[in-house]
């Protein structure tokens, strides 16, 4: 029943005068104002029989231990659950001592609908003064907030924010540009208008901070909200996931600052499940360079569709630590089994394609840094292209079915490094599969936000730092997805594989760097060349202004993933391979940057290693090229 405290103790005496008002009103009703004297004698003790037994189920169902503030429909449904109740043993109890002959039955029906009229009004009046006071409270003391989205996302949210931080927040209005809900009251808050109102509505009402409550719009929509909340001085928030909606997680830690992530995510991947559970799940899956931004994203959504095993090979010590202890705590039935090894390394590679055999073959390993592997060319050689043989000889040595090479755009009329050892990586693959009967793919897509290196975490410790952001060219573009939807579609791929397919990524619209600086900038709270200044640097070696998805000779044709297209394959360089196979087994790499350009001619005779000279105004190129 709960602890009898003051202010149960005054609940039950305001109760008790609401139950002698309901019987009384009951029987005036009933006589239409002339009670029978005789009906009166009788009002006493059936008015104390009726006291006793309402208290005590009002007690029996937890009436005073609520906090009424709160009150809702469950809370009226057991006030009328005790009087129905009540009503009934009141009943049974009064015929069986005949204390009510004389009284009609109509009276007690009469008296239940008055005792839950006016228990549950004195609940619910109790609410709305609470409320309103706190609506005072929050009109003049609480920031004003603006919410985007009506709907589920949007009151889940609201009623978070007024039962976290009460009168501290004045939620001012929605947002919503259903048509249908214009006008509209949600929560008692007013849908005061669609988006091309928003810069009204915010000026109107001195709003502090909008929160965007619908987890799946789209980039450009919030782009948009984003663009008028900085004009404006206006701090935005965000309320991510669908998957925090769908298991009611809304909570403020869940709310949080907008991010460059979110102005260019486009809608969720749709997955073919079943096709992708059906050569994932119980299969032995290898990760190469599983301890990396995609490898250790590949990890963690591999784990969702329960391999027998999940190998994580990676030469990197810390990284294969970190993902290892993740995945041992989100998936604590899986076997894992880490190996800090380099793909460089054959006979590393062979033992364990022998000792576990995987039938699933991810190959995230690579050099990817382009400035770096100018300055070390023999080693993007080895890594990407050596390391590459490696693991798909191993592959097809030991049955496993499925290959996938992850790939860049970067391979595509390659003018760095890197990009030139992408593309030769990917002829090795396109090779094998002409000569083993496991499938070997390879996806391409361009640039993931936040992995290591990438352009938009050395953005923000900049600003950080207070600048200034440094930016190679004022025209320089480039194709942008987040590492889980790069890996999604990358799991999906597999699931698509016949054998030799160049994959390609919908990697939406380019975006300028110069722009995404700026927008870095602005979400920081900061105003572009007043508060942090950009400056432009000139481009590095081996960069181009802009990325391509495909050279002259590949065309393009669709699947049956709307965001997968694949290549058609260009393989000409089959006896130049089994040469550059055999030169491998003897140990002949190439030492120098010379040597590099000549084994990369082999393949590409256009590439060239460009080196850029000066600033950004009056450019200097430099090509080092192989003789003869």
């Amino acid at each position: 029943m709960g602890k009898v405290t003051r202010k149960s103790v005054l609940l039950g005496l305001i109760d008790l005068c609401l139950i002698n008002l309901s019987l009384y009103g009951a029987l005036w009703l009933r006589f239409e104002g002339a009670i029978p004297r005789e009906s009166l004698t009788l009002w006493l003790p059936y008015f104390i029989l009726a006291s006793i037994i309402r208290l005590v189920f009002f007690a029996v169902f937890g009436l005073y231990n609520r906090l009424w503030r709160y009150a809702s429909i469950g809370e009226l449904v057991s006030i009328f659950g005790a009087v129905v109740l009540g009503t009934i043993t009141i009943g049974g109890l009064g015929y069986l001592f005949d204390m009510t002959r004389p009284l009609p039955l109509s009276i007690l029906f009469l008296d239940l609908l008055l005792s839950t009229f006016f228990i549950g009004g004195s609940r619910i009046g109790w609410r709305l003064i609470q409320e309103r006071q706190v609506s005072f409270k929050r009109s003049r003391l609480g920031k004003p907030i603006l919410i985007y989205g009506a709907g589920d996302a949007g009151v889940l949210v609201a009623k978070e924010y007024r039962n976290h931080y009460g009168h501290e927040v004045h939620i001012v209005g929605f947002i919503d540009d259903d048509i249908e809900k214009q006008k509209l009251r949600v929560l008692g808050i007013p849908v005061l208008g669609d988006r091309s109102s928003l810069a009204r509505i915010v000026k109107k009402f001195d709003v502090k901070e909008v929160v965007i409550a619908m987890p799946s719009v789209a980039g450009r929509v919030i782009r948009d909200i984003v663009d008028i909340c900085q004009k404006h001085r206006i701090k935005t928030k965000i309320l991510p996931g669908m998957y925090d909606l769908i298991e009611g997680n809304v909570t403020v830690s869940k709310i949080r600052e907008v991010e460059v992530e979110d102005l260019l995510s486009r809608e969720p991947v749709r997955l073919d499940i079943e096709g992708i559970s059906g050569y994932l799940r119980d299969n032995v899956v290898m990760v190469t360079g599983g301890g990396g931004s995609i490898g250790s994203e590949l990890c963690r959504q591999i784990a969702k569709y329960e391999p027998r095993e999940l190998l994580i090979f990676d030469v990197c010590e810390n990284n294969t630590y970190e993902i290892e202890l993740e995945l041992r705590s989100s998936f604590p039935n899986l076997k894992l089994f880490p190996y800090v090894k380099s793909v460089q390394d054959w006979q590393a590679v062979e033992q364990i394609f022998a000792k576990h055999r995987p039938k699933v073959v991810f190959h995230a390993a690579a050099h990817k840094h382009v400035p770096l592997m100018e300055v070390n060319p023999e080693e993007a050689v080895k890594n990407n292209v050596l390391g590459t043989y490696n693991v798909a000889r191993a592959a097809s040595k030991y049955d496993a079915e499925r290959f996938v090479l992850i790939s860049t755009d970067k391979a595509v009329n390659p003018t760095s490094v890197m990009g030139a050892t992408k593309r030769v990586a990917e002829m090795v693959i396109q090779y094998f599969n002409t000569i083993s009967d496991t499938k070997y793919v390879a996806v391409r897509f361009g640039n993931v936000l936040g992995s290591r290196g990438s352009v938009i975490p050395l953005f923000r410790k900049q600003i950080k730092e207070g600048g200034p952001v440094t930016v190679t060219h004022r025209d320089m573009i480039r194709y942008f997805m987040t590492i889980p939807e790069a890996v999604q579609l990358v799991i999906q791929a597999g699931a698509l594989a016949e054998g030799g397919e160049l994959f390609i990524l919908d990697m939406g619209e380019q975006v300028r760097i110069w722009e995404l600086a700026e927008t870095l900038i602005r979400l920081s709270g900061l105003v572009p060349g007043e508060d942090i200044e950009i400056i432009e640097t000139g481009p590095r070696d081996g960069e181009k202004l802009y990325e391509e998805i495909l050279t002259e000779e590949e065309g393009i044709t669709s699947t049956k993933h709307e965001r997968i297209f694949v290549a058609r394959p260009t393989l000409h360089h089959a006896l130049v391979l089994e040469q550059v196979f055999k030169d491998f087994a003897q140990g002949n790499l190439p030492r120098n940057q010379e040597e590099t350009v000549v084994f990369l001619n082999k393949f590409l005779p256009e590439f060239k290693i460009v080196r850029h000279t000066g600033q950004a105004s009056g450019l200097e190129e430099v090509a080092i090229a192989s003789e003869g």
